[in-house]
């Protein structure tokens, strides 16, 4: 298991992580590090442990509205699936009717080209 360590709120932590993860979990420190001085740049010194809590419930917080995103565009990514499939119904439903229509009008054209050469034979 490898080891890194992070630097956050002007702290160093030796932190354990997965062979190959070393990169994402500095870069994942960075951005709470980052976020703790935004913090701390707002309210000043009000204690590390209370600045530790107000940037891990930001982050919970951006982190609850991303899968609310993500649900709504799962969502939204169904409704236009099953409207897909209700057009794709539809179209084929119409293509049919048209199909019909054609053989129909291909069987009075047939009827009508008999009727005349009938009449031709007549005469």
């Amino acid at each position: 298991m490898a080891q890194v360590t992070v630097h956050i709120g002007g702290r160093d932590y030796k932190m354990a992580c997965g062979e190959g993860e070393e990169e994402h979990l500095l870069e994942l420190a960075r951005s709470v590090d980052e976020r703790h001085d935004q913090l701390k740049s707002q309210f000043g010194e009000v204690g590390d442990i209370r600045l530790s809590i107000m940037t891990a419930i930001m982050m919970a917080d951006e982190l609850n509205e991303a899968k609310r995103r993500h649900d709504r565009l799962n969502a939204e990514i169904e409704q236009l699936r099953a409207a897909d499939q209700d057009a794709v119904a539809a179209f084929d439903a119409r293509h049919s009717d048209v199909a019909n229509q054609i053989t129909e009008a291909a069987g009075r054209l047939e009827r009508l080209a008999e009727d005349l050469a009938d009449g031709f034979r007549r005469e």
